[in-house]
């Protein structure tokens, strides 16, 4: 037996022949494993089906890229590059289904929606509608 076959058997797979992850099996782009692990390790449930962490990853990339896309729309009205916290929580705070959600997190340096009760401003004001989302529900 010849080095260069036995070096062969050690190899392990080549690139043509790699692994399939989950995640790209599913289509995300957030780590399915990782999450498994996380569920298991958490000791969540005695047993934990093998689509759990698949559907997991899914609604968290899913609320993920709502949660940036507002905050990017929110951020390019204000002519910035960056998104900063206060534009997720501008985002968060003006989206009804997404501020239901999330309402009790607090978000470090996020700030709060800019809202003065109608009992404090002039009379001639009063009435021009200004509220928030958080006040509609």
């Amino acid at each position: 037996m010849s080095s260069s076959s036995s070096t062969k058997a050690g190899k392990g797979r080549s690139r043509a022949s790699a692994s399939v992850t989950c995640s790209r099996r599913a289509g995300l782009q957030f780590p399915v494993g990782r999450i498994s692990r996380l569920i298991k390790d958490g000791n969540y449930a005695e047993r934990v089906s093998r689509t759990a962490p698949v559907y997991l990853s899914a609604v968290l990339e899913y609320l993920s890229a709502e949660v940036l896309e507002l905050a990017g729309n929110v951020a390019k009205d204000n002519q910035k590059a960056r998104i900063l916290p206060r534009h997720i929580v501008h985002a968060m705070r003006n989206d009804i289904e997404l501020c239901r959600l999330l309402e009790n997190v607090t978000i470090a340096d996020g700030g709060v929606l800019p809202n003065i009760d109608e009992d404090f401003l002039p009379e001639e004001e009063k009435g021009k509608g200004n509220r928030s989302a958080t006040e509609e529900l």
